[in-house]
Formats: C-alpha cells, sequence, structure tokens
C-alpha cells in the first residue's frame, strides 16, 4: 500500500467515529499534493446536506485526532468540506447510490471521436460502466474512464 493510500485508510478510521458523532457519513478522504502543498481532504455529507457548522465541527475533531495520532510525515493543510453537486463517483458505493442519476463520464482517450458523455448511470462493475443517452445504452470500459461525475442541471 502506498504512503498516500496509507494515510487516507487511516484517516477514514480516524474519522469514522467523529462522523457518526456529528451525523455526518464520510464521502470521501484524499491526501494530494498540489504544487508544494500536501491537501488531506475530508468529504461529509448527510441526506439534507451539511452546512459549514458541519463541516467546523468535524474539521476540529479530526484536526485534534490527527495531532494526537501524528503518524503524516508530511506538513499538509486539513479540509473537511462537501463533496458538492456535482461529485466525483470514485467508490463502488458512490456508483451504487447515483444508479439512475444523471451523470458525465470522460474517457482517457476518444471513444467514437469524442471523450465526453452524458447520460443516466444504468449499470456498473469491476469491469464496466454502462450510462443511457437517448434511449441507447453505452458501455464503458472501466479501465478506459478518468472521471465519472453527477451532471449539474441548472
Amino acid at each position: 500500500m502506498s504512503k498516500r493510500e496509507t494515510y487516507e485508510l487511516r484517516t477514514e478510521q480516524l474519522l469514522a467515529p467523529i462522523a457518526e458523532q456529528f451525523g455526518v457519513e464520510i464521502y470521501d478522504v484524499e491526501y494530494v499534493k498540489e504544487g508544494s502543498d500536501w491537501y488531506l481532504r475530508a468529504y461529509i455529507d448527510k441526506p439534507d446536506g451539511v452546512n459549514i457548522g458541519d463541516c467546523e465541527n468535524v474539521s476540529r475533531a479530526l484536526s485534534d485526532a490527527l495531532d494526537a495520532e501524528d503518524y503524516i510525515t508530511d506538513a499538509y493543510i486539513l479540509e473537511v468540506s462537501s463533496p458538492g453537486l456535482g461529485r466525483t463517483l470514485k467508490k463502488e458505493r458512490h456508483l451504487e447510490k447515483s444508479l439512475g442519476e444523471q451523470v458525465e463520464v470522460k474517457t482517457y482517450k476518444p471513444v467514437d471521436g469524442q471523450k465526453e458523455f452524458a447520460g443516466i448511470l444504468k449499470a456498473y462493475d469491476g469491469e464496466t460502466v454502462t450510462i443511457e443517452t437517448e434511449g441507447v445504452e453505452r458501455i464503458f470500459k472501466r479501465l478506459e474512464v478518468a472521471l465519472i461525475r453527477l451532471a449539474l442541471d441548472f
């Protein structure tokens, strides 16, 4: 397991009781480098949406827990936020909750001359993702997919 994966997993373990305490669920945890800075991001959610107070409460508790455990060797910036409306669907649980929803799919290489597709998420498994666009089902190999996120309708 990479350092990034280890930090994300350990942070998610620390975050679980904190999320339960404040009535939110963990959407995702990521440890990423942007420019010269490392970021530890925790995305939280709840059915009626999170507010700034939820983020603040979880951030303070998580910061204290991280300070006590002190397992991340790099200097980093902690961010706690909502995954947002156009949330990225990275994990199986994200895809499961989003079946029947409008999504955007971006591929690494062009498929039929394009790299961006929109449609209803119909199915997924370990190998493929299926969306329906204008009554036609499109099946993408998971290895071809760079990004899947909920579509924003305005």
